[in-house]
């Protein structure tokens, strides 16, 4: 399975991502997965600038990475998946993609997004989104450094609701 890890972070690539989990996960190629981000150059050559020595960046939307996964591209690859939204890892899931957990990076609070941690807010759509995930069998946490304590999907929803 190519896919090391997905991570929904509103940040996508930053500095966490690309050295603290980069260390961890060793991965060959970031991924980044956005149907917006996907048609921006700017933001895209931006984001490439930052990634770490000696990986690869995709920026892709979502049916591109459904049909490049599908089609073995890369499978000789570990990929770090990266996305705003639970969503389209779902709509990745629900396309053939393997995704073997997802962990929650960076939701920030605004619109109708409830607190559920100090880096954690979610709205109804993206709850039913996870539970969906962990339906299928997907481990689903908030672990916002490697070196921090997973915080199961189900922990996170009960005790850190406010």
């Amino acid at each position: 399975m190519p896919i090391v890890l997905a991570r929904v972070d509103e940040r996508l690539v930053h500095g966490v991502t690309v050295n603290q989990w980069n260390r961890a996960l060793n991965p060959k190629r970031y991924m980044v997965v956005d149907d917006e981000i996907s048609e921006n150059e700017m933001i895209k050559s931006t984001m490439r600038m930052s990634k770490p020595s000696g990986t690869g960046m995709s920026i892709i939307n979502t049916q591109t990475a459904i049909a490049n996964f599908n089609a073995g591209k890369y499978d000789s690859h570990t990929v770090f998946v990266l996305v705003k939204q639970p969503e389209t890892l779902l709509n990745m899931l629900k396309g053939g993609v393997e995704i073997p957990a997802v962990d929650l990076g960076a939701m920030f609070e605004r619109d109708q997004r409830k607190p559920f941690s100090s880096r954690i807010a979610l709205d109804e759509k993206e709850i039913a989104d996870l539970e969906e995930i962990k339906k299928l069998g997907v481990s689903v946490y908030a672990q916002y450094t490697p070196e921090e304590e997973k915080v199961e999907l189900d922990d996170l929803l009960t005790k850190g609701g406010k």
